[in-house]
């Protein structure tokens, strides 16, 4: 068989998006190119990767998505060897591939990336966000080296190394008389119109939460957004949960108290999580060493809220 890696990067954005034009955009070459490559591998492999439907994309064939799994694996492997010679006989250089809970990201990213760029100049960084199933799958897929997500996300096999606990707590309006208890019980919050971040993983947590005590909470509103369930707080509709504390918080300068919850049993631990028996490219070994030595610095502390 002949191909090259830039067939296979081509084939393999055309199955992921389910659009040669959608492909064409994202890899900056002509809906032609990405035609031509799947036509070429399609040709060498004596089956079809995908059903083509006019004005409808593509749709990868039963043997079509078995493929595209071993040429993202085969890519992913391909990008860990480049970073790897890059980094050989000298300082940590090349690309690390993040993907961050988008939520979460705003607190915890910005000093990583500070210490990144102040210690390995020579390492870029590409960003991730998403929901906690997006940034699952893009590790799963190999399009990322790492991502930073909770403890009871990761699937058996991959490796884990935590960060921080992150206990849940309540973002609740001033104008509640509750924002100015130094805690607050999940019994109370029971009884208050709530504000669901309505994402997957997330609301079977903070309903779980709620449950476990033998209590439901009364959902007023929901969003997938955390900046819009903030501003829900700030305009009265009710309080929410979040679990990592907001960047720049100011207790003089917000229309929202963050209040800890002293009754809450289960905590997650946030940090980081990697394909598990492999070995990473060196400068994703230097990423993930900046980030423990964050961590034993104390740095993440400001990310959390205790009772």
């Amino acid at each position: 068989m002949n191909f090259t890696l830039k067939q296979l990067r081509y084939v393999e954005a055309a199955g992921r998006l389910g659009s040669i034009a959608k492909a064409a955009v994202e890899v900056s070459i002509s809906q032609s190119s990405i035609t031509a490559s799947i036509d070429a591998l399609e040709a060498s492999l004596d089956y079809a990767l995908f059903v083509r439907t006019p004005a409808k994309g593509i749709t990868p064939t039963s043997a079509g998505r078995e493929a595209l799994q071993l040429i993202r694996t085969f890519l992913n492997q391909s990008q860990q060897f480049e970073s790897e010679l890059q980094s050989q006989g000298g300082d940590d250089a090349g690309l690390v591939r993040i993907a961050c809970y988008a939520t979460a990201a705003p607190t915890f990213l910005p000093p990583i990336l500070k210490s990144i760029t102040e210690n390995f100049p020579g390492i870029s960084v590409k960003v991730m966000e998403g929901n906690m199933m997006a940034i699952a799958d893009y590790l799963d897929n190999g399009e990322v080296d790492l991502v930073f997500t909770y403890d009871r996300h990761v699937p058996h096999g991959q490796s884990f190394e935590p960060l921080f606990t992150a206990p849940p707590y309540a973002l609740i309006s001033r104008s509640d008389e509750a924002s100015q208890r130094p805690s607050i019980t999940f019994e109370q919050l029971s009884k208050k119109p709530m504000i669901m971040l309505d994402l997957p993983y997330t609301r079977d947590y903070f309903f779980g939460l709620f449950r476990a005590l033998g209590l439901e909470p009364d959902v007023a509103h929901s969003t997938r957004s955390s900046e819009i369930a903030k501003a829900l707080v700030e305009g009265d509709f009710g309080f929410t949960l979040l679990n990592i504390r907001p960047r720049n918080y100011s207790p003089k300068d917000s229309r929202y108290s963050i209040v800890p919850i002293s009754d809450s049993s289960d905590v997650p631990i946030f940090g980081i999580s990697t394909t598990g028996n492999l070995r990473q490219p060196k400068n994703v070994r230097s990423f993930i060493k900046i980030c423990t030595k964050l961590r034993d610095d104390g740095i993440f502390d400001c990310c959390t809220v205790t009772a």
